[in-house]
């Protein structure tokens, strides 16, 4: 149940409603709209009279939350979430822009590469230290080392870091050097990583499922708002149907879709979307005219010798050209790079 206070309801009678609701038995999370008190309760609240609780000193009224997404849903908080991260606000008008290797190879290629994209734009490195592959024989990262690597790279050029962790028994480590946890297509429905990443208060960017629905997407969001952890955006990546031309079919759809459902900001990796380097700038552009809030692209400054997914990275140029290009489309839309 969503219960709004009035208008200027003292903080006493606000945690009063706040306790009340806890000793029903009920999960209790607040957000500030407009000058007054929105507190979801959560759980099972058949014990409660919510007519009653309507009366309660400081309630205006009581409202059922019907998506099952609750605390992600713009019933709960009306007012987009924006994440600071480093030099950006990742949902509010400026976008993120992360780039980089799809994984760390080594110290020179990952000081060139951040280097590159820090010159054109980007504010956030990203790179893979430890790789989910298909295959139990290709390249898995470089571990801890390409943290530390990633660290230094994005240190040296005024970066920001986002780098996937794959099981909750690394939140630990990827919390110690990255800025933004990665939870990676594979992992979305993996609920004891969500739930620990939830215990942590480092921003965390769920990419989509190959096969998942947008309701299915959120829920995967929930699980670390419920938690406690309320820095979480989301990134589409593209899903898995018939089409077999390009990597994953990138439905942009989903953008202007999850802006009406949440206030969770979304991003776009067209990269992964698309599997093919000619095809990553043009689906970049209309991410942001579909109302991203950011990108994430792949660039590597020797792709045809990339440990991993060298066909759909950018050479530097070409971002520097898309990162311009990019520019152009956010000032019609009132937006910054």
């Amino acid at each position: 149940m969503l219960v709004l206070l009035k208008p200027g309801t003292p903080e006493p009678l606000a945690n009063d409603v706040m306790t009340r609701l806890r000793m029903a038995g009920l999960a209790v999370h607040r957000t500030d709209h407009d000058g007054r008190a929105r507190i979801a309760a959560v759980g099972d609240g058949s014990a409660l009279d919510w007519a009653q609780v309507a009366t309660w000193p400081g309630v205006e009224s009581t409202q059922k939350l019907t998506r099952p997404f609750k605390l992600a849903s713009r019933a709960f908080r009306p007012h987009d979430t924006v994440i600071q991260v480093g030099r950006c606000a990742i949902g509010g008008n400026q976008l993120a822009i992360m780039a980089g290797p799809c994984s760390v190879e080594g110290e020179a290629q990952a000081f060139t590469i951040a280097e590159a994209v820090a010159k054109a734009g980007a504010t956030i490195l990203r790179g893979g230290a430890y790789k989910p592959r298909t295959s139990p024989y290709a390249f898995q990262g470089l571990g801890e080392e390409g943290l530390k690597i990633l660290r230094r790279a994005a240190d040296a050029h005024g970066l920001a870091v986002v780098s996937e962790v794959m099981d909750s028994q690394q939140v630990p480590l990827l919390a110690r050097y990255a800025d933004i946890l990665q939870i990676g297509a594979r992992n979305m429905q993996n609920y004891t990583l969500l739930r620990e990443v939830g215990h942590v208060r480092k921003p965390v960017m769920i990419k989509r499922g190959l096969s998942e629905r947008i309701d299915e997407w959120l829920l995967a969001a929930e699980y670390i708002l419920a938690h406690g952890n309320s820095n979480v955006f989301l990134c589409e990546r593209g899903i898995r149907t018939f089409e077999t031309y390009t990597r994953n079919t990138l439905d942009l759809n989903a953008v202007p879709v999850v802006k009406e459902l949440s206030h969770l900001p979304v991003i776009v990796d067209p990269s992964h979307g698309t599997g093919i380097r000619d095809k990553v700038a043009p689906m970049a552009r209309a991410a942001i005219a579909a109302g991203a809030d950011g990108l994430m692209i792949e660039v590597h400054h020797d792709p045809d010798h990339a440990l991993s997914d060298g066909v759909q990275s950018l050479y530097p140029k070409q971002f520097d050209e898309l990162v311009g290009q990019i520019r152009t489309i956010a000032q019609v839309l009132g937006r910054t790079v």
